[in-house]
Formats: structure tokens, sequence, C-alpha cells
């Protein structure tokens, strides 16, 4: 069940336009169905009712004068009334239908009705179609009176209905009946017309929906451009019809609100800067007044501690605004110079398998995500890999470590600001807390993600901690 229901999500356009115009198409097909279905009824009781009509005037007789009038409009070519003369009634001892041969019988019903109403004696009644080219008086009449009959009915072949009646005496008396071929007068002119409406009715609404359409998709990229960091200028010119020239103006003052809400706190956040760091400064000297060499070794541990603070904070509340463009950069230099500093002051940091990707990037944001991803696998780990890969539209960084992992339930909770596995706020124990945090928003800033996953050996057991960033190539 779930797959048929997938499959037909897969056939279901995703575009409002394609949706609009498939609903219009199947409603009108619909319409149409029902349309054809009433005309066809219609038309098939007016075939059916001009069937009795012209076997019971047959088989009834015309008035004397009136069938003196007909055979002199029979004589003559050019009369007016262009139907083709009737059958004469054939006469048998035994019913004229074959086998195989459809009997008609509802017409049968309402034949015998007219024939008891009118005194005709009739005690059985079939009316059957036969093959004009397997009924040799057909064959006849349809040779005499091609123009008449190319009059009653388009088709190449008419259609042959015969009607017999059963007398008292057991004499079966028979008359000929040609009508419409049928099917294709009532549904030709239907399938046209259903052609013309598709064309007419949905190529208007095509033209509709692109004109809602058009601005609908500008805003959608304005969004995804405002959400994505992008750098935009200017704001989106109003276009389209007036519900959605009012959604934009909207989307501009709401934009331009927020905008002026990011500017304020940049402002803000820059002046904290500034009057925390300048006394810190200040502290910083005046510490050298100190004679013990211990305390002020403490004390200028706790002004680095702050200061480190101050930077991871200003730094995550600046990611979301960059003001640097995205530039094209050979990823796996850039990781190559970070490793370089590592393995200057000593540590355990290794290259790994490393793929040549050319990324747009800011290279100063993305150089501080890895340091701080290669700064915690050294604290907890012991040792750090890494190692560059290109996986389908994707460069993929992976910083491996030997340390204990973090618990499964912990995972998601490593990326908030401020969190770490270990309660104290001691920084020779773990820092911050925000330096996930940070990597995490530089991830996003370029469109990318980065993930924490635990590494476990053949036994199952953790192993490691594997910190993974995926950015989008091109």
């Amino acid at each position: 069940m779930s797959g048929l229901r997938n499959f037909h999500l897969k056939l279901w356009p995703r575009s409002l336009q394609g949706q609009v115009l498939l609903s219009i198409a199947l409603a009108l097909l619909v319409a149409q169905t029902i349309s054809a279905v009433l005309i066809w009824k219609e038309q098939s009781q007016r075939r059916e009712s001009q069937l009795v009509s012209s076997a019971a005037f047959r088989l009834l007789g015309p008035p004397p004068e009136s069938r003196r009038a007909e055979m002199r409009r029979e004589r003559r070519s050019d009369d007016a009334d262009r139907s083709p003369p009737p059958f004469r009634l054939n006469r048998s001892d035994v019913s004229p239908r074959r086998e195989g041969e459809r009997r008609l019988e509802h017409v049968e019903h309402e034949l015998a009705e007219v024939l008891t109403a009118q005194g005709f004696d009739a005690n059985e009644v079939i009316v059957f179609e036969r093959n004009p080219l397997h009924d040799p008086l057909s064959l006849g009449f349809m040779k005499r009176h091609r123009r008449e009959l190319a009059v009653l009915s388009d088709e190449p072949m008419p259609r042959l209905v015969i009607a017999s009646v059963r007398q008292s005496s057991g004499e079966w008396v028979s008359t000929r009946v040609f009508s419409e071929g049928g099917e294709m007068r009532v549904l030709a002119p239907l399938v046209g017309q259903t052609i013309v409406l598709y064309f007419v009715l949905v190529g208007a609404m095509a033209l509709i929906l692109r004109r809602i359409g058009r601005p609908l998709k500008a805003l959608t990229r304005r969004v995804e451009d405002f959400a994505g960091n992008r750098t935009i200028d200017g704001q989106l010119e109003p276009e389209g019809p007036e519900d959605i020239r009012g959604l934009i103006v909207a989307h501009n003052a709401m934009e331009a609100r927020i905008a002026a809400m990011l500017d304020e706190k940049d402002v803000m956040l820059g002046a904290i800067g500034h009057d925390l760091k300048t006394p810190l400064a200040a502290l910083r000297v005046r510490i050298e007044a100190v004679e013990d060499d211990v305390e002020r070794g403490r004390m200028a541990a706790t002004i680095e501690d702050i200061n480190r603070s101050l930077d991871d904070i200003l730094s995550l509340a600046r990611v979301g605004r960059p003001s640097d463009p995205l530039e094209p950069n050979e990823l796996s230099a850039l990781v190559a110079d970070v490793i370089g500093e590592f393995e200057d002051m000593g540590e355990a940091v290794e290259l790994g398998e490393t793929d040549r990707v050319v990324v747009s990037i800011r290279a100063t944001w993305l150089r501080r995500a890895l340091r701080n991803l290669v700064s915690n696998a050294l604290r907890y780990g012991n040792r750090a890999r890494i190692s560059l890969k290109r996986e389908g539209r994707n460069a993929v960084l992976r910083i491996d470590d030997d340390g204990p992992g973090i618990p499964e339930g912990d995972i998601a909770r490593m990326m908030e600001p401020f969190t770490r596995l270990e309660a104290s706020r001691n920084s020779s124990t773990g820092g911050t807390g925000l330096g996930l945090t940070l990597a995490r928003a530089i991830a996003d800033q370029h469109g990318g993600t980065l993930t924490l996953a635990n590494r476990r050996g053949p036994t199952g057991a953790i192993v490691g901690l594997t910190a993974t960033i995926s950015l989008p190539v091109g």
C-alpha cells in the first residue's frame, strides 16, 4: 500500500502550476465523461424512438392518400424529402432472425406497446440487428439508394434493424429500417469539443498561473538567500496579482526589520567586546606588579580564559552575518595548513587520504571550524586524523580521534552553546563549550552540515569519535 502511495506521489506534480493544471484537466475529463454519458443516453433513446416509429409506421401502413403521395415522391428524383423509400413488408412462416443476431429488447417492448394500442395483430415481436452485407434485400436497396443513405448516415455502412411480428395465424411479418451507424456520430464531436476546451482552458490557466508563479518563485529564492546568509542587495520588486504584491511588500518589511535588528546586535556586541577587553587589557598590565609568580600566573590564565570566551561568543554571534564573500579554495591545501599549525606545536595530528577538491568557502571561518574540531579531538582523544574525500556533490571532511566518544543520548546536546560533558567551567578540562556550536554554525553558513558519531571496533565497543563536515561542491 505504501509503495502504491509513493507511486501516486511521484506522478502528482510538485509545483503549484502543475497541480492546478492537472486538477483542471482531471475535472474537465470527469465533466466531459459525464456529458458524454448523458448525450449518449439521449441519442440512444432518440434512435430507439425513431426505430419504433419507423417500424410501426411500416407495419401498420400509411393511409391510402398518404401512400399515393409517397409513391409520387419516390418517382421524383429531385424531391425535397431525401429519406429513402421504405422496404416492403416481407412475410414468412418462420422467424427471420438468425443465430447470433443481437436482439434489441427495449425497442421490442416499445414497439409491442405501440402495435397493441393500434389494434395490430401481434402475438410476438422481435427486433434485431443484421449486417447489411449479409442481407440480400438490403444489398439491392443500398445499391439503388446510395445518395439517400449517405444523407441518413455519414458512415460507409448504415445500421440495419429488422422488426418482425408473429401474428395469430403463425405468419411472421417483417420490415427493415436503416438508421444512423451511431457511435462515432456522437463521440467525434465530443472528442473534438474536449480537445478545444483543453487547449483554451488549460492554456489560459497556464498563462494565469505563470503570472502568479513567477513572483512566488522570486520570493522563494529571496527567502532562501536570506536564510542561507547570502549577500542580497536592495528589495524584491512587487509584481503579479494584488495578493502576491501584498505578500512581497510584507516580506520586504519583515526582511528590513530583521536586517536592522541584526545590525543593532552587531553594534551592541562590538561595543560589549570593546568595553570588556579594554579593562581586561588593563588588568593584564596591572598583574605584572604581583610579586607571587604562581598567583600572577593564575590571574593571567583567568584573563586569557575570559578573552577566549569573549572571542568565541562574538564569533558565534557574527557567524550568521559574514561580511566576506564566498571564494573558490582548494580545500586540501586549507586542511594541510591547519595540520601544519598543530604539528608546529608538537601535537599528534595525522593527514589521511585526501582528494583534491575546490569549494567556494569563507576560508577564515572554515579554518576556525577545523581548528575547533581538531582541538577537541586532541583534548579528548589524544590524537587527530583528518581525511578529505569527494562523495557525489559534496566534499566530506572527517576528523577521527581515539577518545572515549560521547554517550549516544548526549550527541545532539553537545551541539548546544555552553554544553560540556564535564560539568565544571574549568577551561583546562574542556574549554567554554562553544567550539562545537561555532563549528556547526560555520558549516551551516556554507550550506553544509556537521555531524558527530561514535566509532566502534570489531567487538562493538567505542574506540573513538568521528566529526564530519559535509560541504556542497559547486
